[in-house]
């Protein structure tokens, strides 16, 4: 019999990271940021780099979406 709670119940462990609201909430964030990027009429580097932001922050979203609440 083990002493050690489970892992997800240690202080300091990373379960939050398979939490379904705070990663949803960076992938929209993410999204966001790629949009804004698309729109902005500065920065050509950003506007070139826009739809890969977008299209990371989509599959992430995609993904998260499976996680448990």
């Amino acid at each position: 019999m083990s002493l050690q709670p489970p892992a997800s119940k240690r202080p300091g462990s990373r379960s939050w990271l398979l939490r379904r609201g705070p990663m949803e909430n960076l992938a929209t964030v993410i999204i966001s940021l790629g949009i804004f990027m698309l729109m902005q009429p500065f920065s050509i580097w950003a506007y070139g780099w826009s739809f890969s932001v977008i299209l990371t922050g989509t599959v992430m979203f995609l993904i998260v979406s499976h996680f448990p609440e």
